[in-house]
């Protein structure tokens, strides 16, 4: 019998060792699997959970009795707007302000629909930008402010202005026009002879600002709300500064700067501008993933001006939602989790029930001029 050759002997060993490598234990494809499923996954798609044993607050019912100062209309039929107020009735939640930024038949039309729950809702207009860009705009836009003000507005919101320009309003927006201009002077005089307060978001957190890179530490959330790549558009200082602006200028008409005037990454900011102005005021919306990370810090700028700064969600009609915002404020638990969009484990500020008072309804009382 012929003996095989040495190149022979080579090919055979070779089919062995890969039939061996297919044939590996069913526990390490399922490991090479999981290490790349790891090494592949997406920022978007982690879901970190706390595995710390410390307290855990659950919160059913605020401590006082809340007045959301920004949520929207959100309820897309009768059914879910009852729900709603079910839901509002089990957290704690006496009162809700619907901010429309809307006018003419859209505004009438929201109006009608809240209005049948006039005790559980505050609705808000917008301002009416048509011909904004025309010689003479201000008289029209006035007497639609007047208007909606008579059918049942009690305020003017949400204003958006993330550096090209006021454009959440319906129908119009007003790209390119912003707070502080002249051409906006007539209806904010018209605000504060109507006593009515202006719901404003000015910037973004400055996470939205700053590259898109690995230093980025809210990246997670940033990237989808980036501005960074936007040409022509006013950095957050710029736009901080125009708040200003139209603040100062206006000091009979109450502003409510929303989302902290998106200064949660240095409250500071803000403390400025309340120490200067006393006509501004802040919502705390949207931005409880921003100041719950550093609770200690957080809840000083919350004692210091518990008489500047109101509740507000902007996040839904959601059940848990409400009291996840009440475990941030009233609790002090370390190390949890939230539905915020970024990676960091947040903190309860527990404020004292002084300022907690305060922030969830006497203040927003008295902005509204609601009297028990």
């Amino acid at each position: 019998m012929e003996q095989p050759s040495k190149m022979h002997t080579v090919l055979i060993s070779v089919q062995i060792i890969m039939l061996m490598a297919c044939k590996q234990p069913a526990e390490s494809v399922l490991q090479l699997k999981e290490d790349d499923r790891i090494e592949n996954l997406k920022l978007a798609d982690y879901d970190p959970v706390s595995l710390y044993k410390v307290p855990k607050t659950h919160i059913e019912q605020a401590r006082f009795p809340v007045i959301d100062l920004h949520s929207h209309p959100y309820a897309n039929s009768k059914e879910e707007l009852d729900l709603w107020i079910k839901t509002m009735d089990q957290v704690g939640i006496d009162k809700t302000v619907i901010l429309t930024y809307a006018t003419g038949n859209r505004f009438d039309s929201l109006y009608s629909v809240y209005a049948a729950y006039e005790d559980r809702f505050i609705v808000f207009c917008g301002f009416d930008y048509t011909g904004y860009d025309q010689a003479g705009f201000g008289t029209a836009a006035v007497k639609e402010l007047e208007r909606c003000y008579q059918v049942g507005a009690r305020g003017v919101g949400e204003l958006g202005d993330k550096g090209k320009g006021l454009f959440y309003s319906k129908p119009t927006s007003g790209f390119g026009m912003h707070i502080d201009d002249p051409r906006m002077q007539p209806l904010i005089k018209k605000c504060g002879a109507l006593g009515i307060p202006i719901s404003i978001h000015v910037a973004e957190p400055i996470w939205m600002y700053a590259s898109m890179d690995a230093n980025n530490d809210g990246l997670m959330n940033a990237y989808k709300w980036r501005l960074d790549n936007q040409q022509d558009i006013v950095d957050h200082r710029g736009m901080i500064k125009i708040l200003e602006n139209a603040v100062k200028a206006n000091p009979e008409t109450t502003f409510i700067a929303c989302h902290y005037a998106n200064c949660s990454y240095d409250l500071q900011i803000l403390g400025e501008l309340f120490d200067n102005y006393p006509n501004l005021m802040a919502d705390i919306s949207a931005r409880f993933g921003e100041v719950a990370p550093v609770p200690r810090h957080t809840k000083k700028f919350f004692e210091k001006y518990q008489d500047r700064l109101v509740y507000g969600t902007d996040l839904g009609m959601d059940k848990k939602m409400y009291q996840i915002t009440f475990r941030i404020l009233e609790s002090q638990d370390e190390h949890f989790y939230g539905p915020f969009n970024y990676h960091w484990p947040l903190n309860g500020i527990g404020l004292s029930d002084q300022a907690l008072e305060k922030v969830y309804s006497l203040n927003a009382r008295h902005i509204l001029n609601i009297i028990d």
